[in-house]
């Protein structure tokens, strides 16, 4: 009989491999509708989006506890692992996109009252869907650009570089 030898399997982030992490783009959906829902609702896509960012650091930290036991410098290594994790999922996760589909709706509100008759609803639900599509083509570049970033700052303090940890 042929043996079937199992493959190693990578162990599940809940907050990256999973849906839990569309929490994190809660924040650009909601800048996306922001022309035409209450801004207090798009503040509350923003605090869900905080929230994950939150659950995930202390995730992060909970792994790092795991893995270093009680080797010496395990508390460093914890604080690390939350803080690199905390401040990566604030930047990449919520305030730079946050801000960058709040920019393109703005402007592209702006632009179709400068250049087009359609009615003042239309232009709305035309901005909310150029803010939804550019969703998917603004992740990678900031994700990159925030390693880019951390690594040329933060991590060199604590001598630690993504290696691609975050996506």
């Amino acid at each position: 009989m042929d043996q079937i030898q199992e493959k190693p399997s990578k162990e599940v982030d809940i907050y990256r491999d999973t849906w839990v992490r569309f929490l994190g783009y809660a924040n650009e959906v909601g800048e996306a509708f922001r022309a035409l829902v209450p801004v207090s609702a798009v503040w509350a896509t923003y605090a869900v989006a905080t929230v994950y960012v939150s659950a995930d650091a202390v995730d992060k930290g909970k792994k790092a506890a795991v893995e270093h036991g009680d080797n010496p410098g395990k508390t460093t290594k914890v604080a690390v692992a939350v803080v690199d994790t905390f401040v990566w999922q604030a930047l990449a996760s919520v305030a730079i996109p946050g801000f960058t589909i709040n920019r393109v709706c703005a402007a592209s509100l702006y632009l179709l009252g400068r250049t087009t008759r359609l009615p003042l609803s239309v232009r709305k639900w035309t901005t909310t869907a150029i803010g939804l599509s550019t969703i998917p083509f603004i992740i990678h570049p900031i994700d990159r650009g925030v390693d880019f970033l951390l690594d040329s700052s933060l991590r060199k303090v604590y001598g630690q570089s993504a290696g691609g940890r975050h996506d």
